[in-house]
């Protein structure tokens, strides 16, 4: 299967506001993320009408072509890459030479990308420690990349990596500041506090060297059963 990319140059989502975001197809997902199949957002929302078109080669274009658009990017802007889907490589293996591509092209134009992992990087496999050092690079060189975590535990061991800036699935009544079991700060992502708050002007996850958690509520038409699966999962 083709990893397929597509760009929209200004979303209309009301949660990420007026600012360039991406999805690629889902083959890219990792076995390792408990919520595939199992109450994942962009598989349930609207978002996943269009993710399945990426998905199926009807929608979107190559890597290649899809890095030019980067590359055009206006300067200093920020942009989410992944809405859906996740870092090139088919399941849990993270592809370098993909990623890189991605990551130049970010430099290219100057812009501030941003986005999400579940791809593994704990343990001493060779492809978590493989991942490790490629996200860590990636976030060395301008393209931020947050490791996503099922909950607050896992989000300790994802910070004790020290790779990149974390984010974390909490409670739907989760207070909007706490501490995570080691300690270290959390605060609900302000998009869930605020309706006047955006991707495009809270920025928060575009910020690779940010210490703080970013917790999302768990939200969505199968939030429950997301629920169920991160209380059961720690890594």
């Amino acid at each position: 299967m083709t990893t397929n990319y597509h760009l929209t140059p200004i979303s209309g989502n009301t949660k990420t506001g007026p600012m360039p975001v991406s999805i690629t197809s889902n083959d890219t997902c990792p076995s390792a993320c408990p919520l595939k199949g199992n109450g994942c957002y962009a598989e349930n929302s609207y978002m996943g009408i269009h993710w399945k078109k990426v998905s199926s080669g009807n929608l979107g274009t190559n890597l290649k072509d899809f890095c030019d658009k980067i590359a055009k990017l206006p300067r200093n802007v920020v942009w989410r890459h992944n809405s859906a889907g996740d870092l090139p490589g088919a399941g849990n293996k993270i592809n370098a030479k993909a990623l890189n591509l991605i990551v130049q092209a970010n430099k290219k134009a100057r812009a501030k990308g941003f986005t999400f992992t579940h791809k593994p990087v704990l343990g001493n496999s060779r492809i978590a420690n493989s991942n490790a050092a490629i996200i860590k690079e990636a976030n060395d060189n301008g393209f931020t990349i947050n490791l996503s975590a099922n909950n607050l535990e896992h989000a300790d061991s994802l910070r004790n990596r020290s790779i990149g800036p974390v984010v974390a699935i909490v409670d739907t009544n989760a207070p909007r500041f706490g501490k995570t079991p080691q300690g270290a700060h959390y605060a609900v992502c302000p998009a869930q506090e605020r309706e006047d708050i955006t991707c495009s002007n809270c920025r928060l996850c575009s910020l690779p060297n940010r210490k703080i958690i970013i917790a999302f509520r768990a939200h969505g038409p199968r939030k429950n059963t997301a629920l169920k699966v991160i209380q059961n999962n720690y890594n």
